[in-house]
Order: C-alpha cells, then sequence, then structure tokens
C-alpha cells in the first residue's frame, strides 16, 4: 500500500500522524488556556494544515480531542470555533463545580502522598509570588488539578477538568479584575487554609474550602455579568484575555 497523502486521507491515522496530532492538540490547547485564542475564535482545518505541514487528518483527529476536552466546538460543514460561554453558562458550570470539586477533594485528600503534598506547598508558594496574570493562571490551575487528582473517580476528573476549560476566560477575567484592583502580588487565604487542611488530612475541610472559593468566584462573576449590557466581558477585557 502506497503512503500518499491521498492513501492517508482514506485510511485510518497512523503512528505518525497520531503523534502529529497530539503536538497540533497541545498547541492549541496551549494557546487557549494562555489567552492567546480567545473564545469564538475560529480555527481554520486548512489554515492548521498549511501552518503544520501535514493533511487535515491530523488536524481534524487534534479538534475532536479538543472538543471532547471542551476547547473547541465543531460544526458539520461550518467549521470549528474556539469554544466560548455566555456569563449565565459560565454560572451554571460553576454552581456544577460547586458539587463536584469538592467531592474530588474529599475522595483525592487521603490517597495524596508525601510528594504531591511538597508539589501543592510549593505550587502556594509560587502563587504567592506570582507577579503576572500569565505566570498566575496556569500556576492556579495546576493547584486545583493536583490537589484532586489522587481520586479514585476518573469520570469525575475528566468532567472537572472539562469544566475548568469551558470556563477558562472568565477565571483570567476574574484574575485580571483582581489585578486591576490590588496589584499583584497578591495573597489568597483561601489557598492557604486549603493547604492546611490538606497536610493535617481533613478531607472534610479541604472540601469545604473547595466549596467557598468556587462560589465565591461565582458570586464575582454575577456581579461583574450584572454590570456587562449582554451578560459578558466587555470587549476589550476578551481582547486582553
Amino acid at each position: 500500500m502506497g503512503t500518499s497523502a491521498t492513501g492517508q486521507e482514506k485510511g485510518a491515522p497512523d503512528a505518525d500522524n497520531r503523534l502529529l496530532s497530539a503536538r497540533i492538540a497541545d498547541e492549541i490547547r496551549r494557546s487557549v488556556l494562555e489567552g492567546d485564542l480567545l473564545p469564538g475564535t475560529r480555527v481554520g482545518q486548512e489554515w492548521l494544515a498549511s501552518r503544520f505541514g501535514t493533511s487535515r487528518i491530523p488536524v481534524r483527529e487534534a479538534l475532536r480531542q479538543l472538543q471532547d476536552e471542551g476547547l473547541v466546538v465543531l460544526a458539520p460543514n461550518r467549521g470549528a470555533w474556539i469554544a466560548d460561554v455566555t456569563s449565565q453558562e459560565s454560572i451554571e458550570v460553576y454552581k456544577i463545580r460547586e458539587v463536584l470539586e469538592p467531592l474530588a477533594t474529599a475522595e483525592s485528600v487521603p490517597f495524596l502522598t508525601r510528594d504531591d503534598i511538597a508539589e501543592i506547598e510549593a505550587a502556594v508558594e509560587r502563587l504567592e509570588r506570582a507577579d503576572r496574570v500569565e505566570t498566575y493562571i496556569p500556576l492556579d490551575r495546576a493547584f486545583h488539578l493536583k490537589i484532586y487528582s489522587r481520586a479514585p473517580m476518573p469520570r469525575l476528573l475528566r468532567m472537572i477538568e472539562r469544566y475548568w476549560n469551558s470556563t477558562q476566560h472568565y477565571r483570567r477575567w476574574i484574575v485580571e479584575d483582581t489585578l486591576a484592583r490590588d496589584g499583584f502580588p497578591f495573597s489568597d487565604p483561601e489557598h492557604l487554609m486549603l493547604l492546611e487542611m490538606i497536610r493535617a488530612r481533613d478531607s472534610v475541610g479541604a472540601a469545604s474550602i473547595v466549596h467557598l472559593h468556587i462560589r465565591r468566584t461565582r458570586l464575582l462573576i454575577e456581579k461583574m455579568a450584572a454590570s456587562s449590557p449582554d451578560g459578558r466581558p466587555s470587549q476589550k477585557r476578551r481582547r486582553a484575555q
């Protein structure tokens, strides 16, 4: 059998295509999570194929993976877009997270290793010193997802990560607003209290703090959305993401 581009288009992706697909997905994911690709941005398959010097097979596979993660929306015969949610949708997601993430915390804390806790402690120290939004956002994400990581509930963890992805730009919005008001670096007492509960292996206490932490952010989104005519971040803020 041949290995021409035409032959590849008709068959299943080979190992090289899978590796390239993973690389494309990684780059798009990074661009979304770092705020370089804004919600609602169209992602053209032909443009991606040209950029990576490949056929559209690995591009399509990458976009499907990102759709599963909640980062991309695919529409038949219309293309792909970076996922966007309205303020009301984001508020709904945060209400769901208020239930899911305390559960993941309670299930995970008993199984966290000493190395896990050391990693969480280091993340808090870096968060306390962070002086840029671009530094704070990925550290905050890594800190929380590490806390949940030992929960023996893989479906729950996948759901949580998907919800984090779908509201990424609202978290950036909140952090940017906090920076504009208080400046960096700033200390989050809830992070510090959560760390103390984890050190004490207090699953119930840690879960309670996670619930309050997410609820506080959700209330901020509700307050800020009420000041926007269409219930969404202003164009100025959205460009800053």
